[in-house]
């Protein structure tokens, strides 16, 4: 049983999506931390990151960015930035957009993956509206992971429908700007992932 993969997509791939990639290990991690300290992270979820530019290709993490998760007590080793290709696409499960002239980018490179793509705040307004009871049981094996992540995401497509996503889902662009609206963008993404992560292990509160 593969990981459920998340792919996280911003512009060049050294801000916005780099977090959104590490804090979401993060949450998962300390949330694994409680309910089963055994459960490997890797073998139940895959977090990457790529963007729709190539101009950073190659490059680490923005300095800011990195502080961010460093931080919030995550990693940033390995990091390195990449541009956004129909492969990285094929191989996720859910895309998680910082903007939605990013998803649309998304759709006009792989058309089959519009549905299981979201603008990321958008995505965390539907998380709020879903029944969460009615998934499948929630389980720290890769088998009840997976099916209650492709569940979650079937959901979400299917509460969405028509409705797209509204401007004040997209988050701002922090590159060159400085540590405290890289803290602003980092606590919404921190925000976005926690609930993800609740929604996929519920059961046990967020490490303080």
């Amino acid at each position: 049983m593969p990981p459920f993969a998340v792919l996280h997509v911003c512009m060049g791939n050294i801000c916005r999506s780099p977090m959104a990639e590490r804090l979401l290990v993060l949450a998962a991690q300390q949330r694994l931390a409680k309910l089963d300290p055994d459960a490997r992270l890797g073998d139940l979820l895959r977090s990457a990151s790529a963007g729709t530019g190539g101009w950073h290709e190659g490059e680490e993490m923005n300095p800011p960015a990195a502080r961010q998760i460093r931080l919030r007590g995550g990693s940033v080793d390995g990091f390195t930035a990449r541009k956004l290709t129909s492969a990285h696409l094929a191989d996720a499960d859910l895309v998680l957009t910082a903007t939605a002239d990013q998803s649309d980018y998304v759709h006009a490179l792989v058309p089959g993956a519009a549905h299981r793509t979201f603008v990321l705040g958008h995505f965390g307004r539907l998380l709020r509206e879903l029944d969460l009871a009615a998934l499948p049981r929630a389980g720290t094996d890769p088998q009840a992971f997976a099916a209650r992540a492709a569940a979650l995401v079937e959901a979400a497509d299917r509460r969405r429908g028509d409705d797209e996503p509204q401007p004040g889902d997209d988050l701002d662009d922090p590159w060159g700007r400085g540590d405290q609206t890289f803290q602003r963008i980092g606590d919404d993404i921190d925000e976005a992932m926690y609930a993800l992560v609740d929604a996929l292990l519920p059961g046990a509160p967020r490490q303080a």
